[in-house]
């Protein structure tokens, strides 16, 4: 994909539930491309219906030809509302935020998100961009990728998100070998502070990592049974998911799961 192509595309992805609406200036600012060139960007984005302008306030939003894709890949590849039953039942149990994402490019991208009741909770909103390196989900699912996504992310710069952040290739893929072996990943504060997520990675058909669910849990609340808790919840809803998209999770997730089973 050309770099200018790219550029663009990636300005979508600063649209999102809690700001779905973004000026000409804001965008420029973020992406670190000049205004002029982002300008020229988002007229062709809107002229193909991805963006549309609002009116005389200057605002883009995403256009019609989001939900037409978005309406369009749902009827070929229903998942969004076996994923919410999955990540209802799991906050209803747990007492926790749980969510869920999907591969999105060089991300995650969260499609559903059902947020705990309790008034202390970590709160996400659909839409929402997870960066791969930092987050349980992304090592969830870079751990069950091809070795070719992986060296193309790894590849790139590692943004500290906090100050427990791991921003080395190396060790990152030393925590993808231990995700592999006990088929969920763990993000103590490595997002965001005081944020303790587990996550669990979801199969296409072919094996290989699609998304993953997780669940988010403050961190100065959780416990060594809460953390086996929610593990437990995950692995049976993994399940649920997998069947429900019909994922195929390989020999190394199933030996995951037999092994938490047996512990």
């Amino acid at each position: 994909m050309s770099s200018t192509v790219a550029k663009a595309l990636s300005l979508l992805d600063y649209f999102s539930d809690s700001e779905p609406e973004i000026g000409l200036s804001e965008l420029a600012r973020r992406s670190g491309v000049d205004k002029a060139t982002v300008h020229r960007m988002l007229a062709v984005m809107c002229d193909h219906g991805l963006l549309e302008k609002r009116g005389d306030a200057r605002l883009y939003r995403l256009g019609a030809g989001v939900l037409r894709l978005a309406r369009v890949r749902e009827t070929a590849f229903p998942v969004s509302s076996v994923f919410q039953q999955s990540l209802e039942a799991l906050s209803a149990q747990i007492g926790e935020t749980a969510h869920a994402s999907l591969i999105s490019g060089r991300a995650l991208a969260t499609i559903g998100v059902c947020e705990a009741s309790r008034g202390s909770r970590v709160s996400l909103v659909a839409g929402e961009i997870l960066p791969f390196h930092s987050t349980a989900s992304g090592l969830a699912v870079l751990a069950f990728s091809r070795p070719e996504l992986v060296d193309r992310l790894l590849a790139e710069p590692l943004a500290a998100r906090t100050s427990r952040t791991p921003t080395d290739a190396e060790v990152i893929r030393a925590r993808l070998q231990e995700v592999r072996l006990t088929g969920y990943a763990e993000a103590d504060q490595t997002n965001e502070d005081d944020v303790y997520g587990i996550a669990m990675p979801v199969f296409d058909t072919d094996g290989t990592a699609t998304g993953a669910i997780a669940v988010a849990v403050p961190a100065h609340r959780m416990t060594n049974d809460l953390r086996r808790q929610i593990i437990a919840a995950l692995f049976a809803e993994a399940e649920t998911l997998n069947a429900g998209i019909g994922g195929r999770p390989p020999a190394t997730f199933r030996a995951a799961v037999a092994r938490f089973g047996a512990a």
